[in-house]
């Protein structure tokens, strides 16, 4: 027999799951600034006091979107599964960055929520910098014993200086690479250290990723005349020769 608590537990997360969409379709039509309350209280035929049973405020709201779309972009790219035995760094790195565009240029709204302008006003709670690095975090085994070229060292030299000035990161990039085959750092890496080197080569796959589709998605790529999945491809093996991946 279902207890009335059962119920009502349902009925709250149908109703936030309805309130979700509702923003979500605005949020496509018209951005951040097309989400309205008001519009989707009428909508579901709620009172204003009412929705907010659901969500204290419009950050509210904005903030369970965000977190649900860093969980969706990290679904998407744990989605391009796991790394075959003997399968090369390089390859593995284009297939999680064609994984995240595609989820990106599929949901392009989602996409700019969590990678666009920031919104005045709003600051998103901590809990969606750990969302943000379950996203990166699978980049990070693919640069574990990666020699990169002397250009990309004074990255990885203060990247590594910041892990060590907050524990929280070095033990995120230590469970990343856990069990991966990554050698010691290079001789000429001088202060740089393997955790620097994992986290350079992350943040650079990350910011090139991003650059492609940011671009794409905003619709400046049009009348071109390339493929943005291919100019994606090119710049990943840009940063794969960098780091003189295999």
């Amino acid at each position: 027999m279902t207890s009335t608590g059962g119920l009502r537990s349902r009925y709250r997360e149908q109703t936030r799951a309805e309130i979700k969409a509702i923003a979500l379709r605005q949020l496509a039509e018209g951005g951040t600034g097309a989400v309205a309350l008001t519009r989707i209280a009428k909508e579901l035929g709620l009172s204003g006091p009412a929705l907010y049973r659901y969500f204290a405020n419009r950050d509210d709201l904005l903030t369970a979107l965000i977190r649900d779309a860093y969980d969706d972009a990290a679904a998407a790219i744990a989605g391009a599964g796991p790394r075959a035995a003997g399968e090369p760094a390089r390859e593995r790195l284009h297939r999680l960055s064609a994984a995240y565009r595609t989820w990106a240029v599929t949901h392009p709204h989602r996409y700019l929520l969590i990678a666009g302008s920031p919104q005045p006003g709003y600051t998103a709670p901590a809990d969606t910098v750990d969302r943000a690095r379950s996203a990166l975090g699978h980049f990070l085994p693919l640069f574990a014993g990666a020699e990169p070229v002397p250009a990309v060292l004074p990255v990885a030299r203060r990247l590594a200086a910041w892990a060590e000035r907050e524990p929280a990161v070095a033990e995120w990039v230590a469970a990343a690479v856990a069990g991966t085959s990554g050698e010691a750092p290079p001789a000429d890496a001088g202060a740089s250290s393997a955790t620097g080197i994992s986290l350079a080569g992350a943040l650079m796959s990350w910011t090139r990723t991003h650059g492609v589709i940011s671009l794409e998605v905003a619709g400046h790529f049009t009348g071109m005349g390339h493929d943005p999945a291919g100019l994606l491809a090119a710049e990943i093996d840009i940063l794969a020769d960098a780091f003189r991946l295999d």
